[in-house]
Formats: C-alpha cells, structure tokens, sequence
C-alpha cells in the first residue's frame, strides 16, 4: 500500500512534456486573445473616463493566467503551492464600472482555456463575445444617458418646473441649502441632440445648468 502511494505521488510530481513550441503557441494565442479584448475595451468604451492602464491590465492579465495554469498543468505538486500562494494575495483597488469587471474575468477566462491548450476554445469564446459585445454597444449608442444638474433660488421653483416639462426625466437627488436648490436629474439624450440646454442656460431663474455622462456610479 506504501509503495503505491509512493509511485502515485512519484507520477503526480513528474513533469509532462513541454516543447518551446507548445509555449509559444499558448502564450501566442493568449496574448492574442488578450490584445482583441484590450482592443474592444478601447474602441468600444462607453464610460466616461477612459484608462489605458486598465486596457493594458486586461492584455497582461490573460498572459499572465496563461502561464500560471502552464505552470499547474506541468507539475502537480508545484501547483498546490502555487494555489497557497495566490490564496494570500488581496486586490483592494476598487473596480467602478460593473463592465470593467467583466471584462477582466473575459481576459482570465482567455488565459485558462489557451493555459489549458485548448486553443479552439479561447478564440472562438473570445470571438462570439466580441461580437455579442460590438453589437449591443451599436444598439444601445443612439440613447445615451446623462445627469442634468441644475441650481437656481428655491423661490422660483415654478418657473423652472416650467422648463422641465419638455423633458423626460428620473429624479436622483434634490438638495435645498441656505435658499439655493440643486436638482440632479437623470436624462436621456439621443444621437448627442442637446438642443434643450439652451432653454436652461438663457433663463434668468436658473444660475447653472451642467450636463454630464452617467456611467451608472453617482456620487
């Protein structure tokens, strides 16, 4: 019973036979499945504030999972340490955008399928949910939505009342301070026609009128 224990244990720790070629091909097709991930994120990005450091993250992140799970599919006994030690690891930088989120796990699921040689998988997943992502973002760009923020004197309350029933509009927040009222109101614009800010910013009952891009955080 020892002795067959000690030949499983033997076979586990042996490493499996991995060619410079067979590392190139994985790390080339995770690598290219990441730059088309990092390439949708930049093109395609529908937030407000674009960072290139997080579209570089997505094309190492999926590198980097690649050889990771070389590393664990190579020798069995490496792997269990390896996974102690990712186990201690704490990432604390905060993700805003809930889409960034999937985005960095489709860089990871890239690296675990071309890691796990299973080349088919990692680009024909990563093709299907380009496609689905480029075709959602085209249906839903005519109606974008923005934050209409407006301060004016409580006192004229009605006339800005007024004013806003031309628009469809969600309120979010409403704050009245020392006579001064600040509405911020959520709105949909269409093809970028924001003609009706000009009704805002010529009236005398309204001390500024600003409009920004809601990005789904609001603070």
């Amino acid at each position: 019973m020892t002795e067959d224990l000690r030949n499983v244990l033997l076979m586990l720790s042996q490493q499996e036979t991995l060619t410079m070629f067979s590392l190139m091909v994985t790390m080339a097709v995770a690598l290219g499945c990441g730059f088309a991930i990092y390439l949708l994120y930049r093109f395609f990005y529908r937030g407000v504030v674009y960072s290139e450091n997080f579209g570089v993250l997505i094309l190492l992140v999926s590198g980097i999972t690649a050889f990771i799970i070389i590393t664990i599919g190579t020798n069995f006994v490496l792997s269990l340490g390896m996974v102690g030690a990712l186990s201690i690891v704490r990432f604390r930088a905060p993700i805003k955008d809930p889409l960034d989120v999937g985005f960095l796990y489709w860089s990871i699921a890239a690296g675990l399928t071309a890691g796990a040689k299973l080349y088919m998988v990692a680009i024909f997943g990563t093709t299907v949910i380009g496609l689905i992502y480029i075709i959602m973002t085209f249906v839903h760009r005519d109606a974008r939505t923005f934050l209409l923020i407006l301060r004016y004197a409580t006192p004229v309350e009605e006339s800005v009342a007024v004013l806003l029933r031309q628009l469809k509009y969600t309120l979010k927040n409403k704050s009245i301070a020392r006579g001064v009222t600040e509405l911020t109101l959520e709105v949909k614009v269409k093809r970028g026609q924001i003609q009706f800010m000009d009704a805002f910013t010529d009236s005398d009952a309204i001390d500024s009128a600003t409009l920004v891009e809601y990005n789904g955080t609001y603070s």
